[in-house]
């Protein structure tokens, strides 16, 4: 697994702190009962401070589960 993914999967542990680590990499809006858009604005803020990054708004919408926020990562990264 990337580093990247690595990161990311901290991410979602802070803000899903139920998930199994199992469960992290198919966390999606969808299938996480706990996903609602507070923990959208918590999963960016950690994301951007983990990652030295500023997400654009529009790239928000992107953010529906941990692959697509991984594809987001990854394209940003250098």
């Amino acid at each position: 697994m990337s580093d990247t993914a690595d990161t990311l999967r901290q991410c979602f542990a802070l803000v899903f702190p139920d998930l199994a680590d199992e469960e992290l990499a198919s966390a999606s809006m969808a299938s996480v009962g706990s996903w609602d858009s507070i923990a959208t604005i918590n999963l960016v803020t950690v994301i951007e401070e983990e990652f030295g990054i500023q997400l654009e708004t529009e790239e928000l919408e992107e953010m529906a589960s941990f692959g697509t926020i991984l594809d987001l990562l990854e394209r940003k990264r250098p």
